[in-house]
């Protein structure tokens, strides 16, 4: 794998662990590279849309598990849709 490919990999998964230190390290690294910004605001796009995605499957699977309606408790303006990830 090139270096270029390890750090917008590297990027993604500090963005998802929601690692500030770890995200800057890897920036630092990225710029020095000569990675264009597109480039790592795709990667952390990609990285949030995983992320939330996660993130409303895990609390529609604790609100099924704790008995709750998943429909009666959607917050405005989300969908009723069975919740995926990406």
């Amino acid at each position: 794998m090139d270096e270029r490919t390890k750090l917008l990999i590297s990027l993604g998964a500090a963005t998802a662990a929601n690692c500030v230190p770890c995200f800057d390290h890897y920036f630092k690294k990225a710029s020095s590279a000569g990675l264009a910004l597109e480039e790592v605001q795709k990667a952390v796009s990609l990285a949030n849309k995983i992320k939330t995605g996660a993130s409303m499957v895990m609390r529609k699977s604790v609100m099924e598990i704790t008995g709750q309606d998943w429909e009666s408790n959607q917050e405005p303006g989300s969908t009723t849709d069975r919740p995926r990830c990406c």
